[in-house]
């Protein structure tokens, strides 16, 4: 599994834990908003897995889990292995991931390695392969979110919203394939760093607008917030 960065300690990313963060190389999208540009085309430099492997057992204490996220960290077929050796340390695990690979993400589940998985869901599904700027299996996402939503492990969906991708009617059309989920969070678009540069300064849908969707959003959802 190639590592391109990874944060010692974090209190955001992993819902009421304490968690460290490993960036994997690679990804099978190239969403235009992406904000971890090094990680798609893969320039990021590689940091070795036995380091980070290291600081784990030093931490044991201080730390409650551990957040795989990307790049898409599906894509490397050794992450279960990993994934393994970690969870032997007594980490929890989160996994962050685009949904594409499907048969991982169930292996996961039943070899109990994962017990929170956040999926993103980029647009409806019809509009995917425009949106993550690559040839997109739609049905893979599919069985994915079934997968997710029928297993005993936490979850999340989420959607990070760009007004120029996606319109209110797309934002509705999302929800509906994840009828029923625990969570779903709408996240802000921030241009900060991002993969396409023609991104800057888009307009971003305001305040009212987000909370006019997570109105529209709840009757399909058990919990709706906004990032």
């Amino acid at each position: 599994m190639r590592i391109g960065g990874f944060e010692k300690s974090t209190l955001i990313d992993y819902p009421e834990k304490i968690a460290c963060i490993i960036y994997t190389i690679g990804c099978n999208f190239h969403c235009p908003y992406c904000h971890n540009p090094e990680l798609v085309d893969e320039t990021a430099e590689e940091i070795p897995l036995e380091s980070i492997i290291r600081f784990l057992r030093k931490r044991k204490k201080m730390l409650d889990g551990v957040v795989i996220t990307g790049g898409e960290p599906t894509m490397h077929d050794d992450l279960p292995k990993v994934m393994y050796r970690i969870k032997k340390m007594g980490y929890l695990i989160k996994l962050d991931t685009n949904g594409t690979r499907p048969a991982m993400i169930k292996n996961l589940i039943n070899r109990k390695l994962v017990d929170y998985i956040a999926m993103d869901i980029k647009s409806p599904l019809d509009k995917y392969s425009q949106t993550v700027g690559r040839p997109v299996f739609a049905d893979a996402i599919r069985q994915s979110i079934k997968i997710i939503m029928n297993s005993p492990v936490e979850y999340e969906f989420r959607t990070t919203v760009v007004k120029s991708l996606l319109s209110p009617e797309d934002i509705i059309g999302i929800v509906k394939e994840i009828k029923g989920a625990s969570r779903y969070y709408l996240q802000k678009f921030n241009d900060r760093k991002i993969l396409n540069q023609q991104f800057k300064n888009k307009l971003n849908y305001n305040d009212d607008e987000f909370k006019n969707f997570k109105k529209k959003i709840q009757k399909y959802v058990k919990i709706c917030e906004i990032r």
